[in-house]
C-alpha cells in the first residue's frame, strides 16, 4: 500500500512520501549583464515592422469607425416637417383634408360592399374613427326581395356617386341574370387633391377588424397616373389583412405590406416587393398598432409599431430600374411586345413610378373576386 502525504516542516524543506528535497535555486544571472541581441540590428528590424503592424492596426481600426459612421449616418432619418396630422377627435370627418368614396362596383377587386357618406359606416368619437361594414337590408329600406329582383339602386340620381361610370353608379337586381343590390354598405376615405406627398413618413395608428371577409388596407395610389393605368403608375400598400380568425389561411394574425408596379396588369410584379408581418401571440385587432411608410428617392421602408421593426425594405439603384428588376424586355401581350412605360421617367435613382405625388386611402372593403379570399 502506498501513502501520500504533505506534511509542513518546521525547516525550509518538503516532505514527500517522507522524503526531504533541496530548495529551488535559481541559476537566473543578477545584477547587470550584457545582452547582446539589443544591438543586433536584426532586433530592431523586428522592432520597426512591429511599429508598422501597430500603425496598419491603427489606419484600419479608423477606417472601420468611418465607414460605420457613414452606414448609421444613411440609416438615420432625415429631418421632416410635419404636413398633416389628423388625430380625428373633432366629432366628424374634416371633409378640407379627407375625401368620401361613393360608389358600387367593387373598385376593381368584386368586393361586395357599397361605399356611403352614412353615419353608420363612418363615424368618429372618443375612440377616433371608425370605419364599419353593414348589410344593406338592416341599415337601409331596401329589402332583401328587393336587393334580389326588381330594384334599382342610383347614386348618381341621389347625387352621391364619386365615380363616372354608369356601373359604378347604378344597380339593377336581377335575379335571373343574376344581378344583386351589394349586400354589405361600407366607407372609403382619401385624402386625393387636398393632402399628398412624394416622399415622406405615413404613420397610421389603427386598430384592425374583426370578422370573416372584412378586407381592411392603409395604402396609397398616385395622384395623377403619370405613366398609365394601374399598375404602370404604382399603388403602396402599407397595410392590408383579413378580418377572419388565425385558423383561416392569412387570417388576422398576419398583414401585408406590398408595392404594387408593373408594365400591365398581367405583368404587375407586386411579389418581387412584398413582405408579410405575423403575431404569433395574438392578432392585429387586440390593440392599435402604427403602420408606418418611409419613402425616399433611394428607398421605400415600411415598419410596425417603430422604425426598429422591418417589414419591408425596397432599395432603388439607378443601374437596376424597376423595369430591369422585373425582367420584362422581351416580355409580350396580345403578340405585342411591352413597351417600357417608365422610359421617359426623370428619376436618377431608378425609383420611377414611385417618384410622382401620392395620396391616402383608409377604407374596409367586404368580400372580393380577385382572389384575395381562398
Amino acid at each position: 500500500m502506498v501513502h501520500t502525504g504533505i506534511s509542513t516542516p518546521t525547516h525550509d524543506s518538503v516532505v514527500f512520501n517522507g522524503r526531504s528535497r533541496k530548495r529551488f535555486v535559481s541559476y537566473r544571472l543578477r545584477g547587470e549583464y550584457e545582452k547582446p541581441w539589443l544591438e543586433d540590428p536584426k532586433f530592431n528590424k523586428t522592432k520597426y515592422n512591429n511599429y508598422i503592424v501597430y500603425a496598419w492596426v491603427f489606419i484600419g481600426v479608423c477606417a472601420a469607425g468611418v465607414v460605420a459612421y457613414f452606414q448609421i449616418r444613411s440609416a438615420l432619418p432625415s429631418p421632416i416637417c410635419l404636413i398633416y396630422e389628423d388625430k380625428f377627435d373633432g366629432g366628424k370627418l374634416d371633409e378640407s383634408k379627407w375625401n368620401y368614396e361613393v360608389a358600387l362596383n367593387g373598385f376593381g377587386t368584386g368586393s361586395f360592399d357599397w361605399t356611403t357618406t352614412d353615419a353608420t359606416n363612418t363615424y368618429i368619437d372618443e375612440k377616433g374613427l371608425h370605419i364599419v361594414p353593414t348589410l344593406t337590408n338592416e341599415t337601409t329600406s331596401i329589402t332583401t326581395d328587393q336587393m334580389w329582383n326588381g330594384y334599382t339602386l342610383n347614386l348618381t340620381a341621389d347625387g352621391t356617386c364619386t365615380e363616372t361610370s354608369e356601373s359604378a353608379c347604378v344597380a339593377h337586381s336581377n335575379s335571373t341574370l343574376g344581378h344583386l343590390i351589394p349586400p354589405v354598405r361600407s366607407a372609403r376615405i382619401n385624402t386625393k387633391g387636398k393632402v399628398g406627398m412624394k416622399y415622406g413618413r405615413v404613420e397610421v395608428v389603427a386598430k384592425l377588424p374583426k370578422g370573416d371577409w372584412l378586407w381592411p388596407a392603409i395604402w396609397m395610389m398616385p395622384k395623377d397616373s403619370v405613366y398609365g393605368a394601374w399598375p404602370k403608375s404604382g399603388e403602396i400598400d402599407i397595410m392590408e389583412s383579413r378580418g377572419n380568425t388565425v385558423s383561416y389561411p392569412g387570417g388576422r394574425n398576419l398583414y401585408y405590406t406590398t408595392l404594387h408596379w408593373g408594365p400591365s396588369s398581367t405583368y404587375d410584379s407586386y411579389w418581387k416587393t412584398q413582405a408579410v408581418r405575423t403575431d404569433r401571440r395574438g392578432d392585429f385587432t387586440d390593440g392599435f398598432h402604427t403602420y408606418g411608410l418611409e419613402w425616399t428617392a433611394n428607398h421605400i421602408y415600411m415598419y410596425f409599431d417603430d422604425r426598429l421593426t422591418q417589414v419591408l425594405y425596397t432599395k432603388f439603384h439607378a443601374d437596376e430600374t424597376l423595369w430591369k428588376k422585373g425582367g420584362f424586355a422581351g416580355d409580350s401581350e396580345n403578340n405585342t411586345l411591352i413597351a417600357n412605360p417608365w422610359e421617359n421617367s426623370t428619376s436618377t435613382t431608378g425609383n420611377a413610378p414611385f417618384d410622382q405625388e401620392f395620396y391616402l386611402i383608409l377604407n374596409v372593403a367586404v368580400g372580393s373576386t380577385n382572389g384575395w379570399f381562398l
